[in-house]
């Protein structure tokens, strides 16, 4: 295992201590618990306060989209792993404007349950109203007729975007969680994966695949996919994780941002030899790119791979898209 770090116990404090440091302006810690990271001006008052939370190892997802126009605050977990109902909880008070808050998170056992919990006792305790909002949006995951039960990607990225421009403009919790949703009932994410990671505290890859293999639709953390096969080409990928997308969400005559992302460890020049493919072939298929977002937005550790993330847009999805959101890891300007 090389990887630059010192004791393999001490990864995630050391990089959350690392990400206080470098953004002293932007982040903080909630109520003293390195583990709860939150905006620096938080709460804001009269607004919804936004959380999201998962394990760590796949930056700039989650905490690197706490910021003005995204989310409020997000709990941490170790590497892949659950963060507990206590962070959760703390972050949640901390954020609590008078508002409500909203948490708005990846359709993962752990984080569903202790979620649950930490909104129990935020409603029990400080008397905090609190909506939620599952992010189910791989398509490789689960059949139509159980997207509920996919697992939550990429894709929460648009959905902390739409819900933290609607939080911005103080509507109510209702309406930031309605926000969301429309968001995630138009959004599919599709990935590939071409090698794996390593765990620190594990040293060895989560998995194996052949130096000519390749994996479609497999998971952030290694879940099994829906295909293993033979290493091919890069418009060759990008057909076979565009093509489900466009069955599971008829887009002919619609517009979409488009996703494109590393999954830690394939080059930007390789995700844009897969955008050369895409723009054309959805064209031909009479669907616009409003906007394209290409990049490593939600990763896994090292793994090599990619993954594609379509939101189909209206006129809401675009105005709330357009509104302005910075963050240690998004720039809203950059994309306009």
């Amino acid at each position: 295992m090389k990887k630059i770090l010192n004791d393999p116990k001490h990864y995630v404090p050391e990089l959350l201590k690392g990400l206080l440091a470098a953004h002293p302006g932007r982040l903080k810690m909630a109520d003293g618990e390195l583990y709860a990271i939150v905006r620096a001006d938080a709460p804001v008052q009269g607004k919804v306060g936004i959380i999201t939370g998962g394990g760590s190892g796949h930056l700039p997802v989650f905490l690197g989209y706490v910021g003005r126009g995204m989310l409020d605050g997000c709990a941490v977990g170790d590497v892949f792993a659950s963060p507990t109902i206590d962070q959760m909880y703390k972050t949640t008070k901390a954020v609590s404007g008078g508002a409500g808050v909203l948490h708005l998170f990846g359709n993962y056992g752990g984080d569903v349950m202790n979620f649950a919990g930490a909104a129990d006792l935020a409603a029990m305790e400080d008397d905090i109203e609190i909506a939620t909002v599952l992010v189910a949006d791989d398509v490789a995951s689960a059949p139509p007729e159980r997207a509920k039960n996919r697992r939550g990607v990429a894709g929460m990225i648009f959905a902390f975007k739409i819900a933290g421009a609607r939080a911005d403009e103080m509507a109510s919790l209702a309406d930031v969680k309605a926000a969301a949703e429309h968001a995630l009932a138009n959004t599919r994410s599709m990935g590939v994966a071409l090698g794996p990671c390593i765990v620190p505290q594990v040293g060895k890859p989560t998995f194996t695949l052949g130096d000519d293999e390749m994996e479609i639709g497999m998971g952030i953390h290694g879940e099994q996919g829906v295909r293993r096969g033979t290493l091919q080409t890069a418009d060759e990928i990008a057909q076979q994780l565009i093509d489900p997308i466009l069955a599971d969400m008829p887009l002919a005559g619609s517009e979409i941002a488009l996703m494109v992302n590393s999954l830690g460890a394939t080059p930007l020049e390789e995700l844009y030899i897969m955008y050369n493919y895409l723009a054309p072939y959805l064209e031909a298929k009479g669907v616009r790119i409003y906007r394209p977002y290409i990049g490593r937005f939600a990763t896994s550790m090292e793994m090599a791979g990619a993954s594609l993330t379509v939101m189909k847009l209206d006129d809401e999805l675009k105005r709330l898209l357009d509104a302005p959101a910075s963050t240690p890891f998004f720039d809203h300007s950059q994309y306009l």
